[in-house]
C-alpha cells in the first residue's frame, strides 16, 4: 500500500516560529486596526481630538500667556492699571524679583502665607484621604445593591454649589448656630465658642470638607475594578482580611491613591473662598488670598499675575512627579 510522503518543516521555519501578525496595516492612506478591523483615514483622529485642543488653546493657554504677559508687563503710570507686554524680548522680571525678595529675602513678610498654605493643604489632604478611603471601600465591596444609592450621595455634593455648602458651615460654627448648641446642651463646654474668628482648624476643616468628593470618587472607581478573585485567592492560600487589604487592595489602589491626591491637593492652593467665609483673618490668609487682595488693589494686579505664575512653577513639580509616577506604573504593568 502506497504512502504519501510527509513534508517536513525547514528547519528554518521552525526557529522562526509562526508569523506575528501586524497590529497595523496600511492601505491606501488608511490605517487599518488588528483588532477591530475598522478603517480610519488618516485625519480621522487628527479631527477627532480638534474640538479639545482648540477649546484648550482658546480657553487655557491664551489667557495663560495673557496672566504672564502682565507679570512680567509695566503699569499704566496714570491709570494704574496693568500694561502687557506681548513680546517675551522684552519681558520685565522687576516685579518677579521683588516679589522673590518678600518671600525669601530679608523682607519675607509675605513667607508665612506660603508656609500655611502648604500646611493646611497637606493637613486637609491627608484628611481627605482618610476620610474617604473607607467610604470608598465599603461602597466598592460591601454596598450590594444599595451602591447606586451610595455614588449618588457620593456625588450629590457637586450637585450644590461650593458657596452655598460654604456659607451652610457658617451658619452651623456660629456663636448660635447647631454645634455650639449641641456642645452647650450637652455640657461639653460652658459657653458658645466662635468658631470663625480666625482659627486654623476651622479653615482645614472647611477644606477637607469642600474637596473630600474630588477625593472618593477616584479611590471607588479604582476599588470597584478590583478583581473579586485575587481577594479569593490571596485568601484561600491562608491571608487574613488585613494581610489582604495590605498586600493586595492598598497596593491596586495606589495609582488611584496619587490621582487622587493631585486631584484635591491642587484646587486647594488656590483657594481663597473657603478662608474668606470661615476665618476672614490675616492670620490664615493661605496664597489664594494673597492674589486676589492683589487682583482687587487698584495698581497690584501684575504683583497678582506674579503670585499665579510663582505658584504654577511650584504646583508643576507635583504634577510632573505623578505623570512620572503614572507611567512607571503602566510601564511596569505591560510587562
Amino acid at each position: 500500500m502506497a504512502t504519501l510522503p510527509v513534508q517536513r518543516p525547514d528547519a528554518t521555519d521552525v526557529e522562526a516560529g509562526p508569523p506575528t501578525p501586524p497590529k497595523q496595516r496600511r492601505r491606501r492612506g488608511r490605517r487599518v486596526s488588528a483588532t477591530s478591523g475598522a478603517r480610519y483615514p488618516r485625519w480621522y483622529w487628527p479631527a477627532f481630538a480638534a474640538p479639545g485642543i482648540i477649546w484648550l488653546g482658546v480657553l487655557f493657554v491664551l489667557p495663560l500667556y495673557v496672566v504672564i504677559s502682565i507679570a512680567f508687563g509695566t503699569i499704566d503710570p496714570l491709570f494704574r492699571t496693568p500694561v502687557p507686554t506681548w513680546n517675551p524680548a522684552w519681558w520685565d522680571t522687576t516685579a518677579l524679583r521683588t516679589l522673590l525678595g518678600h518671600i525669601f529675602g530679608s523682607d519675607a513678610f509675605l513667607a508665612p502665607a506660603f508656609v500655611r498654605t502648604f500646611a493646611y493643604v497637606t493637613v486637609a489632604t491627608a484628611l481627605c484621604l482618610l476620610v474617604a478611603y473607607p467610604v470608598a471601600y465599603f461602597v466598592a465591596r460591601y454596598a450590594g445593591r444599595r451602591k447606586v444609592f451610595y455614588l449618588l450621595l457620593l456625588v450629590a455634593p457637586f450637585w450644590i454649589s461650593y458657596m452655598m455648602r460654604m456659607l451652610a458651615w457658617v451658619n452651623l460654627l456660629s456663636t448660635d448656630g447647631l454645634l455650639n448648641r449641641g456642645l452647650v446642651g450637652t455640657g461639653l463646654i460652658g459657653g458658645p465658642v466662635n468658631w470663625l474668628d480666625g482659627r486654623a482648624s476651622t479653615v482645614v476643616l472647611g477644606l477637607t470638607y469642600g474637596y473630600v468628593p474630588y477625593m472618593a470618587l477616584p479611590l471607588f472607581a479604582a476599588l470597584d475594578r478590583i478583581d473579586p478573585s485575587l481577594l479569593e485567592a490571596s485568601r484561600d492560600l491562608g491571608a487574613s482580611r488585613a494581610r489582604t487589604f495590605w498586600r493586595v487592595t492598598l497596593p491596586m489602589s495606589r495609582p488611584a491613591i496619587l490621582a487622587g491626591l493631585v486631584i484635591t491637593a491642587l484646587p486647594m492652593f488656590g483657594d481663597y473662598f473657603t478662608n474668606d467665609l470661615l476665618s476672614g483673618s490675616p492670620g490664615t490668609s493661605m496664597v489664594g488670598n494673597l492674589i486676589n487682595d492683589a487682583v482687587s488693589t487698584p495698581g497690584q494686579a501684575i504683583t497678582g499675575a506674579v503670585l499665579v505664575v510663582l505658584l504654577m512653577v511650584i504646583l508643576l513639580i507635583p504634577m510632573l512627579w505623578y505623570v512620572r509616577a503614572t507611567a512607571r506604573a503602566d510601564t511596569e504593568a505591560g510587562r
